[in-house]
């Protein structure tokens, strides 16, 4: 049983209920227990900036004032932008031997389109354009298109300028990637031009979407689906789907699973852990129909 804070420390109900109600709103993503109790720490610099001494002040000003700057600020900081280089090396050893090749194999048209859905600050999205520069005779005179989309404006901003802290690069990321990709600044380190070219970052919504267009031959939508309810967790395989196509593959967090949950994918039978769009013909009526929708 977890030990509680002092009392004149501990977040009181309502404000908590306001601020993840907020987050909920904005974003579709449920507040974990865990996340609870940290909550009151990651809005502690928001509070200080917009002079408000706690909790209940900054959700008193939420309802009352319609602020849309201290909104966005309070959303970006519940957010879980928690990403590394290389994360789960497993599935980009899988990506770089078996699933990369696979797909130059079955693309006629010499175009390679990569979704990653719920990027983060973009670790995921740099991991794979330097996988992709590692191989490049194979993917010589190869159109190859990497997006790279998250509802939070902070993380995105911070993913497009390419900069990462000493801490950043020194997770998952190996030393000749370093000195290859990446340059001094300051103390931090910033991606190649050559490798940001490579991306399209956009802020976007999995609920309300706009960045993506067409159907993409593999999209990533890693440890993302945890935070959201089952209904809402259907709505974005749904989405998933409509931007896939019969030979796309499908990336999942460790502990996400289309079972149960999707009737547009299914396990891969060639690549263990990941999915493989269910083929239009075999999807069914009702899939039929909610994509027509």
């Amino acid at each position: 049983m977890p030990i509680l804070p002092p009392p004149s420390h501990r977040p009181v109900a309502g404000a908590t209920r306001i601020l993840s109600t907020l987050l909920e709103t904005r974003t579709g993503q449920l507040l974990s227990e865990s996340r609870m109790w940290r909550m009151e720490t990651v809005l502690k610099p928001i509070m200080r900036t917009h002079g408000l001494p706690d909790l209940d002040a900054l959700a008193g000003r939420l309802v009352s004032a319609k602020d849309a700057r201290l909104e966005e600020d309070v959303v970006n900081a519940l957010l879980n932008n928690e990403s590394s280089f290389f994360r789960d090396l497993q599935i980009y050893d899988m990506l770089y031997r078996d699933i990369l090749p696979h797909i130059h194999e079955q693309k006629a048209d010499r175009t390679l389109r990569i979704w990653s859905a719920g990027c983060s600050t973009g670790q995921e999205a740099y991991s794979i354009a330097m996988q992709i520069r590692k191989n490049d005779d194979r993917w010589r005179g190869w159109r190859v298109e990497i997006l790279a989309s998250d509802i939070s404006t902070d993380a995105i901003a911070r993913a497009k300028s390419g900069v990462f802290s000493q801490i950043d690069v020194q997770r998952g990321l190996a030393i000749g990637d370093l000195l290859k990709w990446f340059e001094p600044a300051g103390d931090d380190w910033k991606a190649s031009d050559e490798l940001r070219r490579m991306i399209d970052f956009r802020t976007d919504n999995l609920f309300d979407p706009r960045a993506p267009i067409g159907a993409y031959d593999l999209i990533l939508c890693r440890n993302v689906l945890l935070y959201f309810t089952a209904e809402r967790r259907r709505r974005v395989f749904d989405l998933l789907a409509r931007h896939g196509h019969d030979q796309s593959v499908l990336v999942l967090g460790a502990g996400e699973t289309v079972i149960g949950q999707s009737d547009d994918f299914m396990s891969h039978p060639q690549f263990r852990g990941v999915y493989a769009h269910r083929p239009a013909s075999s999807t069914g009526i009702g899939t039929a129909i909610r994509r027509a929708g």
